[in-house]
């Protein structure tokens, strides 16, 4: 069965947006779990954080869903066009749990989206560039959706196939 790793990097409409992606990934006999990045509550990433804290045992439990994933979906809302601090500071984390952290996500595919008050163009680009730098496949079909743009069910039973496909090979 495909493990696929949901993570949203909000509590609001975009944890709606991830489990709507759960229970079609689930639909379609993919083994998925959602990961809220907000319910981590990792304390902000620097230097002296670094030194004070244990990567592995801040990620916990969830460092194994993470490197067992064989494809991902990014869930985000954009903040000042870009990327949330939640984001970029769990990807600071992972980057520190272990000196191979790459092979959590180095040529794995993932699919992006968002649930965007704004028009949400820079969240999908940011997210799309800084997943590529981390060696990820990111699909080419994303979803995109905001107040007056609802989910199109097509699209994501479109986008949840293709992650899977591309997550056996």
């Amino acid at each position: 069965m495909t493990k696929i790793l949901v993570i949203t990097a909000s509590s609001g409409k975009n944890l709606e947006l991830a489990n709507s992606f759960l229970n079609e990934l689930t639909t379609q006999g993919a083994d998925a779990q959602v990961l809220n990045l907000m319910d981590m509550n990792l304390p902000l990433y620097d230097s002296r954080t670094d030194a004070q804290h244990n990567a592995k045992e801040l990620l916990g439990n969830w460092l194994g869903p993470i490197h067992e994933s064989q494809g991902y979906v990014f869930l985000a809302p954009e903040f000042n066009g870009a990327t949330p601090p939640v984001f970029s500071n769990f990807l600071c984390w992972v980057s520190r749990s272990a000196k191979d952290w790459r092979v959590a996500f180095n040529e794995k595919p993932a699919v992006i989206g968002t649930f965007s008050a704004g028009g949400s163009g820079y969240i999908l680009n940011a997210l799309r560039m800084q997943l590529a730098f981390i060696g990820m496949n990111v699909l080419g079909r994303q979803i995109l959706t905001n107040f007056n743009k609802p989910l199109d069910l097509e699209s994501l039973s479109a986008v949840c196939k293709s992650l899977i496909k591309q997550s056996k090979i």
